[in-house]
């Protein structure tokens, strides 16, 4: 059994887009160990001064999100609090021997990653009121997009290692996945998949607070080589509802691929780099 809690405050006006945002970050846990949800408990907090209706939708959008991951919504508590907050409470099951860990990457493993990276950095466009319309509708697609179909193209397959995208940045993320797995990650910067104005926006400027945190929390352990500052803050950006990112023996690459072509995947998934026998750095940067 998996158990798993998640909520966080609105990143987007829509209450109704915030919902199912909330909800498929909150179910990406159980993917991301290679299990299938079940059951859902909502999470709600709401102040008394706005509209009930607002939280209807915010609700609205959360079941139809559970409702797509093939579980069930039982319920949920909600208190009153001065700004709103949504998420849920995930229950969820995987076969003992089939867990994916965030652990255990070989040297030699290739690294895909299935959604596109930049979130943050729009959403901080969008909040200075620079950010096209293109760019709202893919980060909010994106966003509320589950990594169901990521989990169930890998699940013939043996994967090493596996982990969700989230506040730390791919960089955290991989940080955490090597350093436990006692490996280097080799990441190819340019062959990520970014956020198609997600670039522009990082020459810009326009970085969250928390792309620094995460910077200073493990550069040490990074080789930047000569990687342009723009990409190391798209690379430290804060996720939301990230992909997942896999770490596969290359025998296994091909087919992998070819399968997430014939999924039809509203996200880009991409080959990142590659796992090498561990040296003086965790990841370096090409």
């Amino acid at each position: 059994m998996i158990q798993t809690v998640d909520f966080f405050t609105p990143i987007v006006d829509d209450p109704y887009m915030f919902g199912q945002i909330a909800a498929a970050n909150s179910l990406s846990d159980v993917y991301a160990m290679g299990g299938e949800p079940k059951v859902a408990l909502n999470i709600v907090g709401f102040p008394n001064c706005l509209d009930p209706s607002i939280l209807g939708d915010i609700l609205a959008g959360g079941a139809d999100k559970v409702k797509e991951a093939g579980a069930v919504l039982v319920g949920g508590h909600t208190i009153q609090n001065d700004e709103p907050q949504y998420g849920l409470c995930v229950s969820g099951f995987v076969h003992p021997q089939r867990i994916f860990k965030n652990y255990g990457c070989k040297p030699g493993d290739v690294l895909i990653l299935t959604k596109q990276v930049g979130s943050g950095i729009v959403n901080t466009a969008i909040k200075a009121q620079m950010a096209s319309d293109k760019a709202i509708r893919e980060v909010e697609m994106v966003m509320s997009s589950l990594n169901k179909k990521a989990k169930e193209v890998v699940d013939g397959y043996p994967v090493n290692a596996c982990t969700d995208i989230t506040g730390f940045g791919l960089l955290g993320h991989c940080v955490e996945m090597a350093e436990a797995s006692e490996v280097t990650f080799n990441l190819n910067v340019h062959d990520i998949a970014y956020f198609d104005e997600a670039i522009a926006y990082a020459k810009m400027g326009l970085v969250p607070a928390g792309a620094y945190k995460n910077r200073g929390y493990s550069q040490m352990k990074v080789d930047m080589g000569n990687v342009e500052e723009h990409f190391i803050d798209l690379l430290y950006d804060p996720q939301t509802s990230g992909g997942l990112l896999l770490s596969v023996e290359p025998q296994y690459v091909e087919v992998i691929m070819e399968t997430f072509e014939k999924k039809h995947m509203e996200t880009k998934v991409s080959i990142i780099g590659t796992v090498e026998e561990k040296s003086d750095k965790l990841i370096r940067l090409h």
